[in-house]
C-alpha cells in the first residue's frame, strides 16, 4: 500500500493544473491521482479515487467551489479539501471553511509554502494563507451574533480544553500548543479530539471559527 499523499487537482485552467501537477511530481511523497476542470467532475473523481487531498479552485463553470466543498465533505468522508484560489474575499474564506474545507490558500503562494501546506493538510492540520488569517478573524467578529436560549456547547469543555481552544483560534500547531502549555504533544492531540467531539466539529479550522465567534480568541 502506498504511503504517498494522493492529490486530486480541480481547476478550470488547464495550464494551472499542469503547473501544479508538475510541481508535485518533483516530490516523491506526492502522487497526483487525477485532475478535473469543474466541480461536478471533481466530485465524481474524488468519490472514485478517494484522494487524501483535493486542491479546489473557488470560481469554476457549473457548481461553485463553495458548493463543491459541501458535497465533497458529505460524500467522501475523511477527505481534506484545500481551497487554492485568487479570491481574497473574507466571505469566500469563511463560507468555504464553514462548509468543511481544511484550508484556504491564495494562488500567489510560494512554491515551498504550497508543498508544506499540502503536507500539513494531509495530516489534518488547518492551513490558511497568512494574509487571509486577519480577514478570517475580523470577518467572523464582524458577523451579527444570533441569540439563543440553548446553553453554549463550550460549557461542556474542561478548563484545559478551553485553554487549548484559545490556541486553536490563533492557528497554532499541536507542537506550539504543547510548548506553550508544557504538555506532551500526544496529550494536546487527545484534548483536541475531545474538543471536536464535545463541540460537534470535524476540523481545526471549524474549531478556530467557533473559538472566535464565542470570544475565545484573546487570551488564555
Amino acid at each position: 500500500m502506498s504511503d504517498k499523499i494522493r492529490v486530486l487537482i480541480v481547476d478550470d485552467h488547464t495550464l494551472f493544473r499542469s503547473g501544479i501537477k508538475s510541481l508535485l511530481q518533483r516530490h516523491e511523497e506526492f502522487e497526483v491521482v487525477d485532475e478535473a476542470g469543474d466541480g461536478l467532475e471533481g466530485i465524481k473523481r474524488a468519490k472514485l479515487l478517494q484522494p487524501d487531498i483535493v486542491l479546489l479552485d473557488l470560481h469554476m463553470p457549473g457548481i461553485s467551489g463553495k458548493e463543491a466543498v459541501k458535497l465533497l465533505v458529505e460524500e467522501v468522508p475523511g477527505i481534506n479539501v484545500l481551497m487554492l484560489t485568487v479570491s481574497e474575499d473574507a466571505e469566500d474564506l469563511i463560507d468555504t471553511l464553514r462548509a468543511g474545507a481544511t484550508g484556504y490558500l491564495l494562488k500567489n503562494i510560494d512554491t515551498e509554502a504550497l508543498v508544506d501546506a499540502i503536507r500539513r493538510a494531509a495530516h489534518g492540520e488547518s492551513v490558511v494563507s497568512p494574509q487571509m488569517t486577519a480577514k478570517l478573524v475580523q470577518g467572523v467578529r464582524a458577523e451579527p451574533k444570533a441569540a439563543s436560549a440553548a446553553p453554549a456547547q463550550h460549557e461542556k469543555l474542561s478548563p484545559r480544553e478551553r485553554e487549548i481552544l484559545v490556541y486553536l483560534a490563533r492557528g497554532e500547531s499541536n507542537k506550539e500548543i504543547a510548548r506553550n502549555l508544557d504538555l506532551a504533544e500526544s496529550t494536546v492531540k487527545i484534548h483536541i479530539q475531545n474538543i471536536f467531539k464535545k463541540l460537534h466539529l470535524s476540523s481545526r479550522v471549524q474549531a478556530a471559527l467557533y473559538a472566535v465567534e464565542h470570544g475565545f480568541g484573546e487570551h488564555p
